[in-house]
């Protein structure tokens, strides 16, 4: 098939690549050639910015027809907009890489399924939501079959492991030395990661399926763990020693931090655990990694290609940790003088 991959170099969009090279496809990678592709040779590359979009549609125009489009950077309506009026009538298929973050949080019910209420809390994931209404009302007008992936949070080599406070390796080489590490709330609620070579497979598997046309599907993550267990199994993995938590709640850590917590209030304090029956029925999509096995190998990356960043470069966590421990510590006392005197 002929494909072409808005992106293409990002963390899901490599894993799919590489796979769709492996199985010969003809591929072509469109985007601002900012990140060097980690791919092997093969593919073709038409730079430009999506987000000019007469000029996006021009360069569009002026190409033969693809069999397929996968689309791993729009991220707005307009971006939408712009891919209908780009593709409508000049290819079979468009795969739209969404998120989970579509959906209302918390939600009813769980696991949660593709129909569920999606009224979500960040601006990324009403974005998203509004992008995938596009394409299905694109894809009822017949300009082309869409496909819609969910994924929740993803990671393997070339990426990141995420923490209470973003994406920040320093948390990383906190583990290894064994400093406290903070942790959302009480830690209990449970979330999913998914290596990026079993998502892909899920996008790859999509191309030409016509039981993927007019659909959404999840792919993430099976192992459903709490967020100590996370770090827990974290640091097993990589040879840190057990790690030593502290429990701050998520209301707290945004006002303190908004920038580095924001995801956090608004996902991650939430319980993440999603239906992989549809993908697994139609995408043959099945998880292969498992979590301390993905996790060492990304750690493994992170610490060959030198991007592990130092744990004392960052004060702040550590004033954070003590300033809570400082603060709760005298309201533990006055409350338990207080019931005393009573």
């Amino acid at each position: 098939m002929k494909i072409l991959i808005i992106g293409g170099t990002g963390l899901i969009s490599t894993a799919i690549s590489r796979q769709l090279l492996e199985a010969g496809h003809e591929l072509t990678l469109y985007n601002r050639g900012e990140t060097e592709p980690r791919l092997p040779q093969g593919y073709q590359v038409i730079r430009g910015d999506r987000d000019d979009t007469e000029a996006f549609e021009a360069q569009m125009a002026a190409l033969e027809g693809f069999d397929a489009v996968i689309d791993m950077i729009c991220f707005n309506p307009k971006q939408a907009e712009s891919d209908i009026r780009a593709f409508s009538g000049r290819v079979n298929q468009l795969i739209f890489c969404s998120t989970v973050d579509v959906y209302t949080k918390p939600p009813a019910t769980f696991p949660v399924v593709e129909s569920h209420e999606r009224h979500a809390l960040s601006d990324y994931g009403r974005n998203k939501a509004k992008a995938e209404d596009l394409f299905m009302a694109a894809h009822a007008a017949k300009d082309f079959n869409v496909t819609i992936i969910r994924p929740a949070s993803t990671y393997g080599e070339g990426g990141n492991i995420i923490h209470t406070f973003g994406w920040e390796t320093y948390f990383l080489d906190r583990l290894t030395e064994g400093k406290p590490i903070i942790v959302h709330g009480d830690g209990e609620a449970l979330w999913v990661s998914c290596h990026m070579d079993d998502v892909a497979r899920a996008f790859v598997n999509a191309l030409g399926n016509e039981k993927a046309y007019g659909k959404a599907y999840h792919v993430t993550g099976e192992e459903w763990q709490t967020w100590n267990q996370y770090h827990e199994r974290l640091a097993e993995a990589i040879g840190a020693p057990k790690p030593s938590i502290v429990h701050i709640p998520a209301d707290l850590l945004v006002r303190i931090s908004p920038d580095q917590a924001m995801t956090t209030y608004l996902n991650f304090q939430y319980t993440n655990i999603f239906d992989n029956s549809a993908a697994k029925a139609d995408l043959d999509f099945k998880v292969t990694v498992d979590w301390k096995t993905g996790a060492k190998r990304t750690y493994d990356w992170l610490l060959e290609n030198d991007r592990i960043q130092s744990w004392n470069k960052f004060p702040f966590y550590d004033q954070i940790i003590e300033s809570y421990k400082q603060q709760t510590g005298e309201l533990i006392a006055e409350l338990s003088n207080y019931h005393k005197r009573r």
